[in-house]
């Protein structure tokens, strides 16, 4: 189900970025504005083939907000669960979705369900580029968790980035 979902958000990324007229390369080094923007414009364009607009957050590897948007038709409630979505990522180095499920399924983890910035709903990814964290994304109104996430995982080939730590 993962790989399905997955190729269809890449085959969406490839559609929207022939539309734009452009086509995007892996950046080198640390989460910048126009890396960022990069993130941005691949997961609206996942979720666009979708039919769904969404509130978007980049941070950096320290957790600060790079860029941070939503769409016109997006609740401003949106931009701050996309922000706590990719500050969960990057705060565990986990995907928001299968690290929400973990918790929650294991009462000696229950507490971080209650922690005031941890949201732990899928549709946050940390981004890595080989073995260091540089960041994380984090997607809010694609149509529910797993929505979310695979608009997010569309995001990760167009940048050249992983959502998985290398060995």
């Amino acid at each position: 189900m993962f790989h399905k979902t997955l190729a269809l958000a890449l085959g969406s990324l490839a559609c929207g970025a022939a539309l734009a007229g452009t086509a995007t390369a892996p950046v080198e080094g640390p989460m910048t504005l126009s890396l960022a923007q990069t993130i941005d414009a691949a997961v609206r364009a996942a979720c666009a083939a979708r039919g769904r607009e969404v509130a978007v957050a980049v941070l950096d590897g320290g957790a600060q907000t790079v860029s941070l948007q939503r769409g016109n038709r997006v609740g401003p409630h949106n931009l701050e669960a996309a922000r706590r979505k990719a500050y969960t990522a990057v705060s565990t180095q986990s995907a928001t979705l299968a690290f929400g499920r973990q918790v929650r399924g294991n009462p000696d983890t229950l507490a971080l369900a209650h922690m005031p910035e941890l949201l732990l709903v899928g549709g946050g990814l940390p981004l890595w580029r080989g073995g260091d964290l540089i960041g994380a994304v984090g997607v809010a109104g694609g149509g529910g968790p797993e929505g979310d996430e695979g608009c997010a995982r569309a995001a990760l080939a167009a940048a050249g980035l992983t959502s998985e730590a290398l060995s």
